[in-house]
């Protein structure tokens, strides 16, 4: 038999204590832990009936025994926090462009949208109101995915610092985004456009697309001290992007964009770290690569030689007839020009990356090597770039067929079960 607490001592510690108030109200308050100033953390609710009280205090109790615990104090509104997260958080740790994104998501979209509701008190429901809106307004799926991407990016940092105990935004229902079909280019579409690259300035670059996949920042930000002396392997160190003006002057110019400021700052062609750890890397370049990169750089010393004065040194492999680096627009705008020489089908640059993770497959190139020459950290990224084509297709068919009925024809294998003891065209174990 437990027995009882004696009467006049304390109850034990984290015991929460419910009580009638002289307010007529019920009220309850739980130890959570402890504050900051090492005082007790002591959390209060309260209502009209004591159930629900103790309904509130069984909620606190669940949340702090399972370690989801809420920092003391007023919760931030959701615009405080997005504000604080993406100037002084994400703004510390990601590339430029990934913070552009952020922010449009966030000043256009959340802060407007969401922005008065305090983060403890957002729900899922609030979220998907928004989006239901901005598919009103004729927004893009698109648009909305990245908009709830951003979002829930944002409340999980919230939920790590205890700000709130879980995240809305991983409840909530965004627009279903059709992913587009990506068909990488064939064997002999990719030979047609290496041929028809070797015919054209900075040709080469598209031939690194397709035969080692590298990004089109990676590509455009190398430098000829990346390549090896004996030109058989290159590092990828870095990525070129253009990245958008800022106001230098903090707004006070009285122009609508950061570009028309007399202070414009942070904008232009930058060159930035590569997109992630693994995506700093050592290649091997295939011989032809590589004759191919010292043609180049044969023709670029020519170019150097006719622009005189006029050349700048960067030491870029692909450049501009002035020697700066090539922007991302033109060398887009020749990736499409080259496509049409070579009559191939339209299709993205991007598409020559998924290329290139194909054919290692074709090529039967083990997963880990993939993704040292891709750049990819984790190995689901395979089933995202390597497709299966229709020559390996036709292997599979050709194999099962010789498998399972020894390289025979449809009309042979069906003759030859007739005689059997089960039904015309179903193999009888013998």
């Amino acid at each position: 038999m437990p027995r009882k607490r004696q009467e006049g001592t304390r109850a034990p510690n984290m015991t929460a204590s419910v009580y009638l108030g002289k307010d007529g109200r019920w009220h309850g308050r739980v130890t959570m832990g402890v504050r900051d100033d090492g005082k007790p953390d002591r959390r209060h609710v309260s209502a009209m009936t004591e159930a629900e009280v103790r309904r509130k205090v069984r909620e606190l109790e669940k949340d702090r025994d399972a370690g989801r615990v809420k920092r003391p104090g007023r919760a931030w509104t959701v615009g405080d926090w997005l504000t604080h997260w993406v100037e002084n958080i994400a703004a510390a740790s990601v590339r430029p462009k990934t913070l552009a994104g952020y922010r449009t998501a966030v000043y256009r979209h959340l802060i407007p949208g969401i922005g008065g509701h305090r983060t403890d008190r957002l729900q899922p429901e609030h979220i998907e109101k928004l989006y239901s809106r901005m598919r009103a307004a004729n927004l893009s799926p698109g648009t909305v995915h990245q908009v709830h991407r951003t979002l829930r990016t944002a409340m999980n940092e919230a939920v790590r610092r205890g700000q709130v105990v879980r995240n809305p935004a991983e409840f909530a229902k965004a627009p279903r985004l059709v992913e587009q079909e990506i068909e990488p280019f064939t064997i002999e579409e990719a030979q047609r456009l290496l041929r028809v690259a070797r015919t054209r300035r900075n040709g080469v670059r598209y031939e690194l697309a397709l035969a080692l996949g590298l990004r089109q920042g990676e590509a455009l930000g190398l430098r000829w001290s990346d390549l090896s002396p004996s030109g058989d392997t290159l590092t990828v160190r870095r990525a070129l992007q253009r990245h958008t003006w800022q106001h230098g002057c903090g707004g006070t110019c009285g122009q609508k964009r950061g570009a028309e400021c007399p202070q414009r700052r942070g904008g232009g062609l930058v060159a930035v770290e590569t997109k992630s750890r693994a995506g700093r890397r050592v290649i091997g370049v295939p011989g032809p690569l590589a004759t191919a990169l010292a043609r180049h750089r044969t023709a670029q010393d020519a170019e150097r030689e006719r622009a005189g004065d006029l050349w700048q040194e960067g030491g870029w492999v692909f450049t501009q007839p002035t020697g700066r680096p090539v922007d991302p627009r033109r060398d887009y705008e020749e990736w499409r020009e080259l496509l049409r020489q070579a009559k191939v089908r339209p299709a993205r640059l991007h598409d020559a990356r998924h290329t290139a993770a194909t054919i290692l497959l074709v090529l039967g190139v083990p997963t880990r090597a993939v993704m040292q020459v891709m750049g990819w950290s984790q190995a689901a990224m395979t089933t995202r770039y390597q497709h299966v084509p229709d020559e390996v297709r036709r292997g599979i068919a050709t194999q099962l067929g010789g498998l399972l009925w020894g390289g025979q024809t449809g009309a042979e294998g069906d003759r030859k079960d007739d005689g059997g003891d089960g039904p015309a065209g179903v193999l009888v174990p013998t």
